[in-house]
């Protein structure tokens, strides 16, 4: 939504204050309709060389569903697009869950996403939001219910035919090919620090972490007056051992034992062992030497594993 102006305002600013990796990933998200082949060159210029694009499904019954403004041959167009503009290094959203969205149509989508060559993928459950307008279209009986069976059903096709694909299931939302990790989630989720700049925008140093007011006038204000309107907060152990097996039972690389009593003591490595046993079980977690993961049937079940582990 960034025009070429503002675009190249926010990189002078960051290349002014900050030495920027010649390596980095710099991903930029877009819609379908932003994808024009001046926006690519502009994007090119400016150092962007990864692009997260809204998808969403490959079936135009479901972006009706979804109130998406793109159709399923714009879709396919602005991803060729971008593979002809040199952008190789591309990944797309895609919802499973959604009641317009039969088992067979969600298999014909990651058919469709496999051909297409694209090299990271992001898939999620669709969750219905209090007070939105596809809400309130549920509870008037318009539209069908999302059904949590059905979102089961289609996250195991998702898991089974990633893996037959050759792609890492590497988080539980997220799939890529070797060495196609996106490398800002992978930091947030292995608790590096990060900077967040704008309204809303969150930043973390480790211990402590800050958020921005999310109004953009409050925002606007407070800066033209030289503050930067946030809140903190000091993470105690526990917060900070909680989010670590949060985070890391999402992804492939789990909870490493030796870290939980490194970082944090022997009593929590202790907590998290005996935690853990009711678990493996039941075949929701499995122990290959330090490390700790969730099982396929257990990524179902992330939430409520982690929370039953958490220090209270």
């Amino acid at each position: 939504m960034l025009e070429l102006p503002l675009l190249e305002k926010l990189f002078k600013a960051l290349n002014q204050f900050f030495e920027v990796d010649t390596e980095a990933e710099i991903t930029l998200e877009a819609n379908p309709d932003d994808i024009t082949p001046e926006n690519l060159n502009d994007w090119k210029h400016l150092g962007i060389n990864r692009l997260s694009i809204g998808i969403q499904s490959f079936h135009d019954t479901d972006l009706k569903f979804l109130n998406r403004i793109h159709s399923v041959a714009k879709a396919l167009e602005c991803i060729k697009l971008a593979q002809q503009y040199d952008f190789p290094n591309l990944t797309i959203d895609l919802i499973y869950g959604i009641p317009t969205l039969s088992n067979e149509q969600w298999l014909q989508n990651l058919d469709q996403f496999a051909k297409l060559h694209i090299p990271h993928l992001s898939a999620y459950a669709l969750t219905v939001e209090p007070h939105t307008p596809l809400s309130l279209m549920i509870e008037k009986g318009k539209l069908q219910p999302v059904e949590e069976k059905q979102s089961s059903e289609q996250y195991e096709i998702l898991m089974q035919f990633m893996e037959s694909h050759g792609y890492q299931h590497y988080e539980i939302s997220n799939f890529c090919l070797p060495d196609h990790f996106a490398r800002h989630n992978v930091s947030y989720w292995k608790g590096t620090e990060y900077l967040g700049f704008g309204p809303s925008a969150h930043s973390f140093n480790g211990s402590i972490r800050q958020w921005n007011v999310s109004s953009v006038t409050e925002y606007m204000n407070a800066i033209n007056q030289g503050n930067l309107p946030s809140e903190s907060e000091v993470l105690t152990i526990n917060n900070r051992y909680n989010e670590y097996v949060m985070t890391g039972l999402r992804t492939m690389w789990g909870c490493a034992l030796s870290e939980i009593k490194d970082t944090f003591g022997a009593s929590y490595g202790s907590y998290f062992i005996s935690q853990a046993q009711k678990w493996i079980a039941q075949s929701l977690m499995q122990q290959t030497g330090d490390h700790y993961t969730l099982t396929p049937k257990g990524k179902l079940f992330a939430d409520g594993i982690a929370s039953d582990i958490f220090m209270v």
